[in-house]
Order: structure tokens, then sequence, then C-alpha cells
């Protein structure tokens, strides 16, 4: 049985070892300062998190290769978390099919209570890892896929249930966190520690730690997608044209991508079905829009390689 007592002060204890809990005195009259002053010192406080985000790279690189191998044999990539962390992982994963043409359930974002839990706390869903397990259960994981637990604390049990589960099932798994030895690092195939240190709001990491959080996510899935061929150099050449605005960017990156003109540029649009990769090869490439489906499909939706084996 659960004592009702012990367990505050247990994790009283354990919140108590955490960077991202420390009180910052320096801050401790911040409500008495002028608005500009409190501006500038949380500017200056998030320096920090570019710089922390800086010395993991290496763990970042070798975990962006080690899903994109997977996702180029058709696995997933889940991101997993409760609050702050949750919400981040499902807005990274619902850009994911507007900016590189990606499938929905390729990238998949988890936040604990469901999507009530984007907009409000779901009371106590954080601290279950019996429905991390249910969560993932239902999308049937593979060893091809990668489940990513994100927590700014480390030891968010959702998370750590979410990391657990994946690697029972054989996924490849990572643990983001922004405290050194963590549970969840530990529980991790992979794991990305940025520690940012104490918040400006004592325990509120929905901000430095949000923020690199956002940081490595942006990472993981952009660098992912590149090495899934989804740009060309630095363009988005698997962009979706769901609306006038997106219909304007794909064609001047068709225009950046080739220096083709306007009309050539309609003319290729038109023929491939606005889509921009294939419009490309049409331009470059000197194919009609068929043989231009055909590269790309052989080549896994490479642009380079196809426009490399173009006659």
């Amino acid at each position: 049985m659960n004592d009702p007592v012990r367990e505050p002060a247990t994790l009283r204890a354990q919140l108590g070892t955490l960077a991202t809990e420390e009180f910052r005195p320096d801050l401790a009259d911040v409500d008495t300062w002028p608005t500009l002053d409190i501006a500038r010192a949380m500017n200056a406080g998030d320096r920090a998190v570019p710089e922390a985000v800086a010395a993991q790279l290496p763990r970042i690189a070798a975990a962006v290769d080690a899903i994109a191998a997977r996702m180029a044999r058709g696995g997933r990539l889940v991101y997993a978390g409760a609050g702050t962390a949750g919400r981040l992982g499902v807005l990274d994963a619902s850009e994911c099919p507007p900016t590189f043409n990606a499938d929905p359930s390729q990238v998949v974002g988890l936040i604990a209570g469901g999507p009530d839990a984007l907009v409000r706390s779901v009371e106590g869903a954080e601290d279950s890892a019996a429905l991390a397990h249910e969560d993932l259960k239902a999308l049937g994981l593979t060893e091809r896929d990668t489940v990513v637990g994100v927590s700014a604390s480390g030891r968010t049990p959702y998370a750590l249930g979410a990391v657990e589960y994946g690697r029972d099932a054989g996924a490849l798994t990572v643990g983001l966190a922004c405290n050194t030895g963590s549970a969840l690092a530990a529980a991790a195939d992979l794991a990305v520690e940025v520690v940012v240190g104490p918040e400006f709001i004592s325990g509120s990491t929905r901000l430095k730690s949000g923020t690199a959080q956002k940081l490595v996510l942006n990472m993981i899935s952009t660098i992912t997608m590149i090495r899934l061929g989804k740009t060309y150099g630095n363009l988005m050449v698997d962009v979706r044209a769901t609306n006038a605005k997106l219909r304007a960017r794909s064609h001047r990156i068709v225009a950046q991508a080739t220096g083709a003109s306007d009309e050539e540029i309609a003319r290729a649009l038109e023929a491939t079905g606005g889509e921009v990769k294939h419009a490309v090869l049409v331009l470059l490439g000197g194919v009609d829009a068929p043989t231009a489906a055909r590269l790309l499909a052989e080549h896994h939706g490479h642009l380079r390689a196809a426009l490399a084996a173009a006659p």
C-alpha cells in the first residue's frame, strides 16, 4: 500500500537533486523589478540553452543516424512525454506532414492523458507508466521503430514507461532529459541530456528546458528527414502544397532549385500534379513527369540520386 506521508517526502528528496528544480537566490525579489530588467534577465539565462544543446551534438547525431536507418526500412519515430515535453513532441510530429510530405503515421507524438492534455492538465496521467504501455501497445511497435521519451526531469513515469515498453518491443529507444544521470537516460539505448540549469521561475520546465527540448526535437526530425531524402540542399522539395501560401512557396522552391522561368515552372508543376520534387527533376533532368516519378521511386525519393540517374 502507498504511504501518503512518505511518498511526497521521497519525491521532494528526488526533486531536490535535480538542476531543473534548483532555486536561484539572485531572483528572489524578481517580482519587484522593472519589467525591462526581468526581460533582460530571462534573455540572459536563455543564452545558455544553445550551448547546452551544443554539448550534446555527438549524441544527437548518433540518435539521428540510428533513427534514420530504421525509418528507411519503414519504421516510425514516436515521441512520448507528459506536460510541456509531451506537447512539444506532438507539435514536432504534427509539423512533419506539411513540411516533408511525411505520412502522418511516420512521426507520432504521444502525450500523457491524450489529446485533452494538449490544452489542459490531465491529473495523474504523467505518473502512469501503465498508460504509456497502453498508448504504445496500440501502435504495434516493431524493431524498425524508435521511441523517444522526453522529460525535463528525466524521471517522469509516463516517459520512462514509454521507453521501457519500446525497449521490450525491440524498438530503438532514446531518452531526452535536462538533468544528468537521469533514470530516463539509464533506461534508453541512447541518451541526450541537455543540462540547462535552474529555471527562471523555479521548477517551471516549460522555460529553458522546454526550449532545449524544442531545439533537440527540431534537429531529430529535420536531420532525419534530410537523411531520408526529404530535402534538396536546404529546400523543402517534399512540401505539401495544401493552401495558397504553400503553392506559392512550391513555385519559389522550384525556381530556387532550377532557375527556370515562371512559365516553365508552372508547366512542370501542372504536369507533376504540384509535386515539387518531381517538377525539379523534370526541369533539371530533362525528363517527362512519368519518368520523374519512376526515377524517384527507384531511388527511394532521393532527388540527387534520381538526377544522377536521369538519361
